[in-house]
């Protein structure tokens, strides 16, 4: 089945208890992303999910560390494989609230995690826009989950700044 990026990709089928599941683990990626908002940052927030259990929460860091690749998901990527004490993360889903860029899905791609699930599209710098074969060709992406409040909250964060 092909996903709507155009890519081989399996697509995600999600029966209810699994939708409630990806809502709960986004709630706490939001709670990340607010964080961000409170410290100044572009409010993006992910968690790294390892059989049921968050092994990793982080928001954008890229103000507050001065570092173009501090984003969400490059940071929670480094302390999920810091907590597994290895690079792969094949068991793990990342839940992140905006749609991954191209630099994100390339080590998402590279970090091998199965599934990644993310609030809102980001159609200037999203990874399915520029590289929809970035991540690895097992892994499933759904998007849309909590949509709303994760795009109303980059919405203020950039209404504010302007």
């Amino acid at each position: 089945m092909t996903a709507a990026d155009g890519s081989q990709r399996p697509v995600a089928v999600l029966s209810e208890e699994q939708r409630q599941k990806d809502e709960y683990f986004m709630r706490k990626a939001l709670d990340e992303a607010r964080m961000a908002l409170s410290e100044g940052e572009v409010p993006i927030g992910a968690v790294v999910v390892c059989r049921g259990r968050i092994i990793a929460r982080t928001h954008n860091l890229t103000e507050t560390l001065t570092d173009v690749t501090a984003h969400a998901e490059m940071q929670a990527i480094t302390a999920a494989a810091g907590a597994l004490g290895g690079k792969y993360l094949t068991d793990c889903t990342l839940y992140v609230t905006v749609e991954p860029c191209t630099m994100c899905a390339g080590a998402i791609g590279w970090a091998q995690l199965r599934r990644i699930v993310y609030g809102c599209d980001d159609e200037k710098r999203g990874f399915a826009r520029f590289a929809p074969h970035a991540m690895h060709p097992k892994a499933v992406v759904v998007g849309g989950v909590l949509e709303v409040e994760c795009r109303e909250l980059m919405q203020a964060f950039f209404r504010q700044r302007r």
